[in-house]
């Protein structure tokens, strides 16, 4: 099977069965893409039973090539990656992506939740 983002997003429906299914989004980024600001990527991973089996996400304008595969770890290019060993949360920088639905219900979620997360004694 495949789930594409492009036409999901185009309001087609999808339903993640227990079929070895490909996830696909060829513009992970799309906004980015359209403005161009340079974080843009191709993203595939690969579903079996419902469960995450391999990832894989080109980086297109920084060339970069970050793979993963249940079990075996995360690579960039082909260099192992690991997590950060840092537990003191006040020591961490926040990343967060609001999304394009403008929902009034929506708004109100992230809102919420943002206003949750700035709350937390954070780095930056």
């Amino acid at each position: 099977s495949f789930i594409g983002e492009e036409s999901v997003a185009a309001g087609q429906g999808s339903i993640l069965t227990d079929n070895p299914t490909w996830i696909i989004d060829p513009i992970d980024g799309t906004t980015n893409f359209v403005h161009r600001f340079p974080f843009v990527a191709v993203s595939i991973g690969f579903v079996v039973n419902k469960k995450i089996e391999f990832g894989i996400v080109y980086s297109c304008i920084e060339d970069k090539m970050y793979t993963a595969r249940k079990g075996k770890g995360a690579f960039c290019n082909g260099q192992k990656l690991q997590v950060s060993g840092q537990e003191d949360i006040t020591k961490s920088l926040l990343v967060t992506e609001l999304g394009s639905n403008r929902d009034p219900e929506t708004i109100k979620i992230i809102l919420s939740n943002m206003e949750r997360l700035l709350s937390i004694p954070i780095h930056g």
